[in-house]
């Protein structure tokens, strides 16, 4: 059961088994129906998350009401609105469950608690926070200078197989292009 967010845990350091229990404490877990939100632009992000199972969507809308996926959390990865939860702000962005899912959640104050009885979690999320730093440079360089399908072959090395699991608009509003452009797209290409 808490196989995959411990395998997680050792990409990047060595956990006693009494560490592990005390992460494993410290963390809260539930599910999620799909369509919920785990976070509204404009309230603070209480938790950071970890999706063991199912996909979450970060998006921000416009002015227009029109939603901008920014990110996708499918099993394996964390998901928060970093500035609100580590700064306690309001968020800028929204995230919201895609499919049912199940996920591992703890709050600021009990990660703090984690960093100073255990001080290698500062190490893996500190790593965690520079790699999500350098997947946000690297999304934002390739919307600049790539074109729609060079950004919609990237999508799928990011995310294989996750344009089976969720609809094609979302998978459109990330690359930025209309969902008729998607589809016109993978029919040309056979992509």
């Amino acid at each position: 059961m808490n196989r995959l967010i411990l395998s997680n845990f050792a990409m990047h350091i060595a956990l006693s088994s009494g560490e592990q229990q005390k992460v494993l404490a410290l963390l809260q877990q539930k599910m999620v129906d799909k369509r919920t939100f785990l976070v509204q632009a404009g309230k603070v992000d209480r938790y950071i998350y970890f999706v063991n199972r199912g996909c979450l969507r970060m998006y921000n809308t416009d002015k227009e009401g029109m939603e901008h996926n920014i990110c996708f959390y499918p099993e394996n990865w964390w998901a928060c609105d970093i500035v609100s939860f580590f700064k306690e702000k309001p968020a800028v962005n929204t995230i919201q469950a895609l499919e049912d899912s199940e996920v591992y959640y703890m709050s600021l104050s009990r990660l703090e608690e984690l960093f100073l009885e255990i001080p290698k979690f500062e190490r893996f999320f500190r790593i965690l926070t520079q790699n999500g730093f350098d997947l946000y440079q690297k999304r934002i360089s390739s919307n600049l200078s790539k074109t729609a399908q060079e950004r919609y072959l990237e999508f799928r090395k990011l995310y294989p197989g996750l344009e089976s699991r969720i609809a094609q608009k979302h998978v459109a509003t990330y690359l930025g292009i209309t969902p008729a452009y998607l589809s016109m797209m993978r029919k040309e290409k056979q992509l």
